[in-house]
């Protein structure tokens, strides 16, 4: 591949991103609740990682910004939150330049060059004043928080403050992986929309949106298929090995709670030599299992409290290993270990 053609898959980011797929009916309901005039002020949008949440959240946040008189005939009759590529807000988020949205998120720790593990209490505390401040012209405020599942208990109490008293005209637009594992006086403060697994077709499309790829590329099609639904999952099964990973990893899941020792070490061996986004991809089906898992516990308490557990012990694990650049096998071992104590009944 040549250094141009590289240039041209470069994946865009949520707040770059204007197509969305899938997800119809959740994009329906924002939209109806924005023309009704009375939409809730802050909303949980929750799901599995890499199904498009942070690009449906902007894509609210674009069309409220740029429309911000929700009984306009152009709201009205709008059928979709789509916004033209050339609306000034479009832009303007685009770049990072609009004064009327707040992004939270992990911050680049300028001593270690690397993200932050979580996102800071002080960045939290941000919102007080930027929702005190005066809105602009459309005399909106939105934040979005991506995602709240990175919050340090300090910083979901001082989110939690902003959702007790919300301003007039405010939107807080909140991110989970793990919705299920929020605080619940969290939980209750919003309007919960969770977004379900793309289909292979949408995330193939979704694919070739990002990245300038053929959709119906035979690499892109092997990838959409085995994504279970994610399209980050399916960019990061397109690095190559990340396919032979994935399946090693869906076989000790599988296995649970009593996963092959040699196999642990095999996968132990393969993330140890492997490039930095191997692990993340390897994180992020991690991640999927458990927050399936909550799903389908949400009734049973003890059961959801063992995976909540876990999904803080793994993810925090994982955390240590990017900042302090550990050996890799031991966290197979620990994850596993902890996945194991989630899955038994």
């Amino acid at each position: 591949m040549s250094e141009d053609d590289s240039d041209e898959r470069d994946v865009r980011s949520p707040r770059e991103t204007l197509a969305l797929f899938g997800h119809v009916e959740a994009e329906q309901t924002l939209l109806d609740s924005y023309k009704s005039g009375r939409i809730p002020h802050a909303w949980l949008i929750g799901g599995p990682p890499g199904l498009g949440k942070a690009t449906l959240a902007y894509r609210l946040a674009r069309f409220v910004l740029a429309h911000p008189d929700a009984k306009a005939p152009a709201v009205q009759k709008a059928a979709s939150l789509a916004v033209d590529a050339d609306n000034p807000v479009a832009r303007r988020i685009a770049a990072q330049a609009q004064g009327d949205l707040l992004v939270l998120e992990r911050n680049l720790n300028e001593t270690t060059g690397k993200l932050y593990t979580v996102i800071r209490v002080d960045d939290v505390r941000r919102t007080v004043s930027f929702f005190g401040s005066t809105a602009g012209e459309g005399g909106w405020r939105i934040a979005i928080v991506d995602a709240v599942d990175d919050l340090q208990r300090e910083g979901a109490n001082a989110l939690l403050k902003v959702l007790e008293e919300p301003p007039q005209r405010t939107l807080l637009l909140l991110i989970s992986h793990a919705p299920g594992r929020e605080l619940p006086t969290i939980r209750s403060r919003c309007r919960r929309l969770l977004l379900r697994p793309l289909d292979a077709a949408d995330v193939a499309r979704a694919i070739a949106a990002s990245t300038g790829r053929d959709a119906d590329e035979a690499e892109v099609q092997e990838a959409a298929v085995a994504a279970d639904g994610s399209v980050a999952r399916a960019l990061a099964l397109l690095d190559g090995p990340a396919l032979a990973l994935r399946q090693r990893v869906l076989e000790l899941l599988a296995q649970l709670p009593q996963p092959d020792q040699r196999a642990l070490h095999a996968l132990g061996d393969a993330l140890g030599g492997s490039e930095p986004q191997t692990l993340a991809s390897f994180m992020d089906m991690v991640n999927g299992w458990l927050s399936a898992r909550l799903e389908a516990d949400a009734r049973d308490l003890p059961r959801m409290a063992r995976v909540a557990q876990a999904w803080d012990k793994v993810n925090r694990a994982a955390r240590d290993v990017e900042t302090y650049n550990l050996e890799r096998k031991p966290l197979v071992f620990a994850v596993f270990g902890a996945l194991a104590e989630a899955a038994r009944t």
